[in-house]
């Protein structure tokens, strides 16, 4: 088991009295395993600082505003792939197959893309493995750290070391495409009302549909792309 990728995961959940007590035990698991680099380990210091000290009520007051609130940092993958599209349950459909047949039973009531559930399925894989499945949806965990780090989030520094530990650059043209789309305002309920009730974006057939393959299924992750920008058509 890489009990980075555990670690990571519950750092990403919504915060509570057990993952307060727990900061401790996350944060040996981290340094003793050492699959980060010293920058990204030290860089998680101030996320596991403030969940270790602050206010409970504080600390889940700022994780839904920034996770629940955001449809720009939804914590859901394929909200930033498909968006509410007729694509997102056959996708969800196919990485559920997937958590099943690596022997990962979701015992939990969110998404099969929640990125916690897929690091939870990470840490169970090879580590190269995992790499490329971190890899395959590197694009979205790096434009989420970019916009984290806007805000001067320590959540950030999570889905920085993600995004090194899977090689993907931020300045790549699918970060680039992501980074386009303006930042949700959480504080603005009428906008973000708006935003959630905007037509559905439809993408071309994926000839690939169906496929169990979790690296494949999360390499057809093309963004959704700002208004008025027209849709590439699917690679080949």
């Amino acid at each position: 088991m890489i009990r980075t990728f555990k670690a990571l995961s519950a750092l990403l959940t919504y915060p509570g009295a057990e993952l307060q007590q727990a900061v401790g035990e996350i944060r040996r698991a981290i340094e003793d395993e050492a699959l980060l680099t010293p920058a990204a380990r030290a860089a998680l210091q101030p996320l596991l600082h403030d969940l270790e000290h602050m206010d409970l009520y504080d600390l889940q007051e700022r994780y839904v505003l920034l996770f629940d609130r955001s449809r720009t940092l939804s914590l859901n993958l394929f909200e930033h792939v498909h968006g509410e599209s007729r694509e997102r349950g056959p996708a969800m459909v196919d990485l559920l197959e997937t958590y099943r047949a690596g022997g990962f039973e979701l015992a939990s009531s969110e998404l099969p893309d929640h990125l916690p559930i897929l690091l939870e399925f990470a840490a169970m894989r090879p580590l190269e493995e995992a790499r490329e499945l971190l890899a395959d949806a590197g694009h979205i965990i790096a434009a989420l750290a970019e916009r984290l780090k806007r805000r001067e989030s320590p959540y950030a520094a999570v889905m920085a070391a993600l995004a090194e530990f899977a090689g993907i650059e931020r300045s790549s043209e699918l970060v680039r495409q992501l980074l386009a789309v303006d930042d949700d305002d959480p504080e603005d309920l009428a906008a973000l009302d708006e935003v959630w009730q905007e037509a559905e974006v439809v993408f071309g057939p994926d000839p690939n549909a169906g496929c169990p393959v979790s690296r494949e299924l999360l390499a057809k992750m093309d963004p959704i792309p700002p208004k008025d920008t027209p849709l590439a058509a699917p690679a080949k």
